[in-house]
């Protein structure tokens, strides 16, 4: 059997992370694994920590559910029919059966998961348990219960409606005269905004609402909460008015206790005002405000795969992917936007102060400045705005550190004599075990594009130009670390390098792409057999299977197998038996032979092969990308002897939180927006990171947001 995972767990800690509570996670150190499952409804762990067991943790789980409910329970004069919704791991119930006022508990949850321990008392007598929804079942129950608890998760997701008014008028209305309720109510210390909705909007169903709170030390910042309403005018819930037996946390000075609010949460919940200290994001927005300086708005067009660590820094494919990207990030909300329709692109770019020159606002992009868009440059500078590019990774960070040693170098009085700069955006080592060593961690068709791109560069001093259908020919062995086996390929055109560097001197520029071994080979047999054909085919439809399609691609006799592996050796030549079978192995794991139908995407070979790959070839949950990048510099210094310095940034993503490739392209932009936000960049006109000027305060920021290079002289 094979050993329990669960991606919540790394390195042996649990880390719960939630937009509930942004800016903290909770962690607990992992004895062993449990239980993992799928339920209709949930993602159920079970683990053995050093101290806890997690989600209703065994060692404090009681100073919730007795809070939750003796104090509706205690506070009520005679509670006889019991309502509990949600809490199907039964503690609640537990805590409910020690009133012997209590005659009938119904249980009503969604979905059965139970910890043992908790859920025992579920087969007494007193005890009806109720599988399905809570709001059908409230709607169907009007008038029956004397007290209803509704154990929910936070209010994310399914859970949300458990927060609104509708449900709290079900719970009224299920109510008998005089009944109660108490919800589960969020923390003081990271709710404080929505404590103060629900007990105003309670407010406007019961007349008596109040909030109380327990501690537990597995629940964010310690602390949680419960919403307690009556219909009963004038009773005061903090009054208990029967003592509960067998209890660990709750007594009658705690319910008491637990009515009385810090000074800040009575002051907001009574007051109305936010006497909390303002600090971060917030203080800076307040200080803007109290100088009178404008709130900036910026629009984030595309890039789903890289863009939250640009979004996180400055305060998607489709809507719900923007609205994901922008869950929890302070000021954002996400769109759907077909930046194809001009009107929609147009009425975006006017309500924002960061995008374009009709509209007079700033652009930032992390694309290479394009032919087209240096022809804009006369425009954006009469139109007063900064449109800076080439500010993500590979462009972008690859400029800071290109321009910051060139000029090291120059002021000590040395030449550049050769300088080579490879970047690659790889699955980690552990990671990478398919036939291409790789996965996608930005759009599929872009990589697949690129590598038909034609290449420059210069070497010894002469230009070498290649064709983009020949660019995986060129792919050569190159070294970084022993640890890696790399290949290295040029990439666009790298001889503009030498006067955007202001390196006249240099007789050697490359600027390239790193891959695994064996990736080159296997993406020119791609590109002979034609499956990089962008352009459309009326002939690939969806009643032909994959077989079919690599039939018609290669001019194969027939659909078989055999038919097919033969025409590709014909096509590829492979240069031996063994990268023959390495190769069309591939192939078939890919699908190409196999008799699946096809499910076609934008009428070309490309495109299709691109959403088979997207499947194929995507990161799954645990594992991690890796960013490799390395400037190589042969200096000639004044006394005529050299030295060889290189700059390298082996950079690897978090499986549970931003990748590689997101931090290293969405941070550096973000910095670019927020230092063109801020005026430091103020010059208008088209613009590249290529000078010490837009260079040195980029990178001083980068640096302290933990993504420099390592400088070494071998």
């Amino acid at each position: 059997m094979a050993p329990l995972f669960h991606p919540s767990i790394q390195d042996g800690w649990f880390r719960e992370i939630s937009s509930q509570w942004p800016g903290q996670a909770m962690t607990l150190k992992v004895n062993k694994i449990l239980h993992v499952e799928k339920s209709l409804y949930q993602d159920v762990l079970v683990f053995e920590s050093e101290t806890y067991v997690i989600q209703c943790t065994e060692r404090d789980e009681f100073s919730y559910q007795e809070m939750i409910a003796h104090l509706p329970l205690a506070s009520h004069p005679n509670p006889k029919k019991v309502l509990v919704i949600g809490g199907g791991d039964g503690g609640v119930v537990r805590e409910v059966l020690k009133h012997d006022t209590v005659e009938e508990v119904v249980l009503c949850d969604i979905d059965e998961t139970y910890l043992p321990h908790m859920s025992s008392l579920l087969e007494s007598p007193r005890v009806k348990v109720f599988i399905g929804d809570g709001f059908k079942f409230l709607a169907e129950n009007e008038s029956t219960y004397d007290v209803i608890i509704t154990d929910s998760s936070d209010p994310v997701g399914p859970a949300e409606s458990l927060f609104q008014k509708p449900y709290f008028q079900l719970l009224h209305d299920a109510l008998t005269p005089g009944g109660q309720i108490s919800t589960q109510g969020e923390c003081l210390w990271l709710h404080l905004p929505l404590i103060s909705q629900l007990r105003d909007m309670t407010r406007e169903i019961f007349p008596v609402s109040q909030y109380a709170f327990t501690t537990i030390p597995t629940y964010p910042s310690g602390q949680i909460g419960f919403m307690v309403c009556s219909k009963e005018a004038g009773r005061d819930l903090s009054q208990p008015v029967r003592t509960v037996r067998d209890t660990r946390y709750y007594n009658e000075n705690i319910h008491h206790a637990a009515f009385v609010l810090p000074e800040f949460a009575r002051v907001v919940l009574e007051q109305g005002k936010d006497i909390r200290p303002v600090f971060g994001r917030n203080a800076l927005a307040a200080k803007a405000t109290a100088e009178g300086k404008k709130t900036s708005k910026v629009l984030l067009l595309g890039s789903g795969f890289v863009a939250r660590p640009c979004a996180e820094y400055v305060p998607c494919r489709t809507l719900s992917s923007a609205q994901a990207l922008a869950e929890g990030l302070p000021n954002a909300n996400g769109i759907s936007l077909d930046v194809n329709s001009t009107a929609d692109l147009d009425a975006q770019i006017a309500a924002h102060d960061l995008s374009a020159i009709k509209a007079k606002t700033h652009v930032v992009t992390t694309s290479y400045v394009s032919p087209a868009m240096r022809e804009l440059d006369e425009e954006a500078k009469a139109a007063g705005i900064v449109v800076m590019n080439e500010i993500g990774l590979d462009p972008g960070i690859d400029h800071l550190y290109a321009v910051k040693t060139i000029s090291e170098v120059h002021e000590k009085g040395g030449k550049i004599k050769q300088f080579l700069s490879y970047c690659g955006g790889l699955p980690a080592p552990e990671c990478s075990g398919n036939p291409l060593g790789y996965k996608f961690s930005w759009s599929s068709r872009g990589v697949l594009l690129a590598l038909l791109n034609s290449a420059s560069y210069l070497s010894e001093g002469k230009q070498l130009d290649i064709v983009g259908s020949d660019l995986m020919g060129y792919a050569k062995p190159y070294f970084i670390s022993p640890a890696f086996a790399f290949v290295a390929y040029p990439n666009r055109n790298s001889v503009p390098f030498r006067e955007f560097y202001d390196i006249p001197e240099a007789e050697t520029i490359v600027r390239g792409t790193l891959r695994y071994q064996g990736f080159p080979e296997f993406i020119k047999a791609l590109v002979d057999v034609g499956f990089l054909d962008a352009t459309e085919k009326e002939w690939l439809t969806a009643d032909l299977t994959w077989a079919e399609v690599t039939q018609r691609a290669i001019g194969a006799n027939d659909p078989s197998e055999s038919s097919l592996i033969s025409r590709i050796k014909a096509i590829c030549k492979f240069p031996s038996d063994s990268e023959s079978t390495r190769i069309i192995s591939g192939f078939r794991w890919i699908g190409l032979f196999s008799t699946e139908k096809v499910s076609p995407r934008g009428s070309n070979l490309l495109d299709t092969l691109c959403a088979q790959l997207e499947g194929l070839m995507k990161y799954e949950t645990g594992e991690r990308d890796l960013v490799m990048l390395q400037h190589k510099f042969v200096v000639e210094w004044a006394d005529g002897t050299e030295q060889t310095l290189t700059s390298t940034l082996e950079q690897y993503g978090s499986p549970s939180g931003h990748s590689a490739m997101a931090l290293t392209v969405g941070v550096p932009c973000g910095i670019a927006t927020q230092l063109v936000l801020d005026g430091v960049f103020n010059t208008p006109g088209v613009h590249a990171p290529y000078t010490k000027e837009i260079c040195d305060p980029i990178r001083v920021i980068l640096e302290s947001e933990g993504l420099g290079l390592i400088e070494r002289v071998l």
